[in-house]
């Protein structure tokens, strides 16, 4: 049992002890004279170890899966750079001899390629060199100095991208340390490549030296020292040069080879040939090249039978080739664009019973995101709790009322957060929190609630309602009691719901809107084109659908807001004059979602008296309203009132003001009642029976209302941001 630990112990001792003393044994190469066969051992060697590196590359699948690429590469190319010295050590001293004085290798590439003619060798080698050289080494070297830059630039975006997958849950912390390790590693590797280059380079225009060297040291030492004469010192040293420079040239150009296809590597599920292979057989690539070939092929003076030839090679790979690029082909690029993307996004969302929300569509910067204490994270669930679904039930509900594809919401965990409580942020902006208890149920009293439950008293989070947290087994007494119970996850999406209505233009960009425009010229082309850029850019359409949905009007009947749109283009108004222009046609929109087509819609008006005082204000003020104090802090206190009152009966009323105070009155409420709706008298449909269920300023004694005249210190509200 001890004898297997014992035995790989020893032999990993021994693979340690290999590199060491390998690299030591290259250093002595340098210095001490090799015998003529070892000599040729160590070339054939160092052909195969040039082979073996070069196809290692070949079928690695990413650039990290042969990470020791440098180190090897420096090695090996010391080690030719050793057998260049004890060769050349051999030539110049032994070169008089004969051909074979340095070892059958270098014999054999010399008469190989001379083939009795030195210039014609001479001219090779060169060619080789400047190939590798000026072509490969130099391209291979400036695409690991880029890829080192882009790689080392990416690393603080691809850590915080491994941070975010693992507070959402799709990575666990094992996994994350390893994600971190190997963005490390890639770091290391493609800096250690921009480097590993540089000694390709060097070894390549040390090959040049060396061939001078042997060259003009050879026919010297030969006819001077050896008595030779110049032709036959040529002839042997010039052979014997040229002999070892091919030796030695040739790894370095499988090296060089090497390295390029390296630093070249995409990372895929495929080894190069494979990759390469699944990408290039294509249909539609090869017919066009079978037709070319074939034309050719019958051209008078061409080499005909070999271009048809290969015509019908090619259009034997057409057959045989794939149909098409297929929009999940690894390496192509997909035929949609983002607009169809987001379409089919949004079909997916539309559709009853699926979850268009997944972990795959976390990114950092979502939209809307949802961050939960970790006491929460089993109403997400595992694979999409029933928090999930009511989130993907809330946007579907939102997306049809307000009449464009809301994004998807991001749930994360939070550890910054306290256990129960959760967060919701529209972009970077947190706009509401509280806290939830996932074990216990929010009982809200009803109108005929009498009995006082025991529990965590609290504010309901979406309309600041007295609640209680109560107990599981507390349920019947409360639903006895006339108590609302509402389960957390719907606590947490019903303040959610409120929050997209509330920030909708907040959630709307370019890319959302020519989405709309896209989906719409499938049956409007003509109205889409000729409005959009010709009449109005789609960043004032965009401005505009935002001052929309900032007052709660639904955008859904994009063909109408752009006939809107096209009649008032012509007249140079704002966004937000155009916005104020289209609501009279848009606002039934928002009213049949407000109270029934066959029910009277609840009303709230103002004292006439009081609201010339308003208008007065408004044009002192220009677009706000100047207004004492005293007078705005009963005014909100009164509409504040009337609304609950209303709320109380269940009605949802509306508030009404002249046409021309309506705008700069709704932003003097909207910092202190952000939910109210403000309408103008003349955006009332003629259709809808009203009720009016109060009346400021009439019964009630409002200061200052007689007195038009500002105050020294007026306090301006409502002014436009």
């Amino acid at each position: 049992m001890t004898a297997v630990p014992a035995r790989s112990g020893a032999a990993a001792a021994m693979g340690g002890l290999a590199l060491p003393l390998g690299i030591l044994a290259i250093i002595a190469m340098m210095v001490l004279p090799l015998p003529v066969l070892l000599l040729d051992v160590f070339f054939v060697g160092n052909i195969l170890l040039s082979l073996v590196i070069l196809m290692v590359a070949l079928y690695s699948y990413r650039p990290l899966d042969f990470s020791s690429f440098p180190s090897l590469l420096l090695i090996a190319t010391i080690f030719r750079l050793a057998l260049n010295v004890a060769s050349t050590r051999i030539v110049l001293s032994e070169g008089h001899t004969g051909h074979d004085a340095a070892g059958k290798v270098i014999e054999a590439f010399g008469k190989f390629v001379i083939a009795g003619n030195f210039i014609v060798g001479l001219l090779v080698f060169i060619i080789l060199v400047i190939i590798n050289l000026v072509v490969i080494t130099k391209g291979a070297g400036r695409v690991s100095e880029v890829s080192a830059r882009f790689t080392l630039d990416a690393m603080p975006g691809k850590q915080m991208a491994i941070d975010a997958d693992l507070n959402a849950g799709l990575l666990t912390p094992d996994e994350a340390r390893t994600r971190r390790a190997e963005v490390a590693a890639e770091a290391d590797f493609y800096g250690a490549m921009d480097g590993a280059g540089k000694f390709v380079k060097g070894d390549a225009m040390a090959g040049i030296l060396i061939l001078v060297i042997n060259i003009i040291g050879g026919i010297l030492i030969g006819t001077l020292q050896h008595g030779l004469g110049i032709g036959a010192a040529a002839e042997t040293y010039v052979l014997l040069s040229i002999g070892d420079g091919l030796v030695a040239q040739i790894p370095a150009l499988l090296l060089s080879i090497a390295t390029a296809i390296i630093v070249t590597r995409v990372s895929s599920a495929h080894d190069m040939s494979g990759l390469i292979a699944k990408q290039i057989h294509l249909r539609q690539a090869w017919l066009p090249v079978a037709g070319v070939m074939a034309i050719v092929g019958l051209v008078p003076g061409m080499p005909n039978m070999m271009f048809l030839f290969f015509a019908a090679v090619a259009a034997a790979l057409a057959w045989f080739g794939r149909v098409d690029i297929r929009p999940d082909a690894e390496g192509t690029a997909a035929p949609q664009g983002q607009a169809a993307a987001a379409a089919a996004a949004a079909g997916d969302a539309a559709r009853p019973g699926t979850e268009a929300i997944t972990p795959d569509d976390v990114t950092d910067h979502a939209p809307v995101s949802l961050q939960i204490g970790y006491a929460l994270i089993p109403l997400a669930g595992e694979g999409g709790g029933a928090l999930v679904q009511r989130i993907t039930a809330i946007r579907r509900e939102v997306s049809k009322a307000m009449g464009f594809v809301v994004p998807g919401v991001r749930i994360r965990d939070d550890l910054t957060l306290t256990p129960n409580q959760y967060r919701i942020r529209i972009g970077q902006v947190i706009r509401g929190e509280d806290v939830v208890y996932p074990d216990r149920k929010l009982a809200i009293p009803g109108a005929n609630s009498t009995r006082k439950l025991k529990g965590i008293d609290v504010k309901d989070p979406s309309f600041g309602l007295d609640a209680v947290w109560i107990l599981p087994h507390q349920l019947p007494e409360a639903e006895a009691d006339d108590h609302v119970v509402v389960e957390p996850e719907s606590v947490i999406a019903t303040h959610l719901s409120q929050l997209l209505y509330k920030h909708a233009a907040d959630l709307i960009g370019p890319d959302d809107v020519q989405t709309l425009l896209d989906t719409l010229s499938r049956v409007s082309p003509t109205l889409v084109n000729a409005v959009v850029p010709k009449l109005v850019p789609l960043h004032t359409v965009t401005a505009v659908l935002r001052v929309l949905l900032s007052e709660r009007i639904p955008v859904g009947d994009l063909r109408r807001i752009l006939e809107g749109v096209a009649e008032l283009a012509p007249r140079n108004l704002s966004a937000a004059d155009m916005a104020e222009s289209l609501r009279p046609i848009l606002i039934p929109l928002l009213l049949q979602q407000m109270v029934p087509i066959n029910t009277p819609l609840p009303l709230i008006t103002l004292d006439p008296e009081l609201e010339q005082l308003l208008i007065r204000a408004r044009r002192q003020g220009e677009e706000g309203l100047m207004l004492d104090t005293g007078l705005a802090g009963t005014l909100i206190q009164s509409l504040s009132d009337a609304l609950e009152n209303a709320t109380g009966q269940g009605k949802q009323a509306v508030i009404i003001v002249a046409g021309q105070l309506r705008r700069s009155f709704a932003q003097f409420l909207r910092p202190h009642l952000p939910d109210a709706i403000v309408m103008g008298i003349n955006e009332l449909p003629e259709n809808r029976r009203v009720e009016v269920v109060a009346s400021i300023g009439g019964q009630q004694q409002l200061p200052r209302m007689a007195s038009p005249q500002p105050q020294p210190q007026p306090q301006p509200m409502g002014a436009d941001r």
